[in-house]
């Protein structure tokens, strides 16, 4: 993978003509993890669908690598090496888990998804309905990685997963990490997430009001909840 940055300054947006997301800036690095943490409500959501282009900023701009992208389609946006992996475990349900993997490239080529998560070849003939919750987030994990992204958006990956679960997925990101993909992690299990990632940000009502590395913040989980609580 060729290390690529995203880089996002000052983005504004809007929903239903309201701020959602206040003048945000941050950094995620190739090679690393970066977290997104914060409260229900605190726009995380809305952030990452700006970045990938399913919601239009009012204001601001997102550079990947030497390219700003913030007015480029999301078709573009994911063929300059942006990846989505968006709430809902959406997988095709009818298809099975092959299927699924090659709806997204050759059947040459899906390999690799068996070699990052070894669990969806034993499932390989299998409806993607009939998996359980964790085996699904690998199916669409595997397939946005499949994708060759640069940097991977994952919004609330461990939503109604064991968290057993949820350290799996991480383990397999953090591989992949140190392979030169970065990741943009929006998670609720915070403690996880923080024992994985390099940098996080915390936003609260629409805005950043906290940054610093990972192992800091996950030391110090007074300063951490006083964040969630801004």
């Amino acid at each position: 993978m060729t290390a690529t940055d995203l880089e996002i300054k000052s983005i504004c947006v809007h929903r239903v003509g309201l701020p959602v997301v206040k003048n945000v800036s941050m950094s995620v690095p190739a090679g690393e993890i970066t977290v997104l943490l914060g409260p229900n409500g605190a726009g995380r959501t809305t952030l990452l669908e700006a970045i990938s282009g399913l919601l239009a900023a009012q204001a601001g701009s997102i550079r990947l690598g030497q390219h700003q992208i913030e007015r480029m389609s999301i078709r573009h946006r994911n063929q300059r090496g942006l990846g989505h992996v968006e709430q809902g475990r959406a997988v095709f349900g009818l298809l099975t888990v092959e299927e699924n993997l090659i709806a997204c490239c050759q059947k040459s080529e899906i390999g690799s998804a068996y070699k990052w998560f070894p669990e969806l070849l034993k499932r390989r003939g299998t409806l993607a309905s009939m998996l359980s919750g964790g085996e699904q987030q690998m199916l669409v994990i595997a397939r946005a990685l499949l994708c060759q992204p640069k940097i991977l958006m994952i919004d609330e990956m461990s939503l109604g997963l064991a968290p057993v679960i949820v350290q799996r997925l991480l383990a397999a990101l953090k591989e992949m990490s140190s392979q030169g993909l970065g990741v943009l992690l929006v998670e609720q299990f915070a403690h996880l997430a923080l024992a994985c990632g390099t940098r996080a940000y915390v936003m609260s009502g629409g805005e950043i009001v906290l940054a610093d590395d990972c192992g800091k913040l996950a030391g110090d989980v007074d300063r951490l909840h006083a964040a969630y609580l801004s």
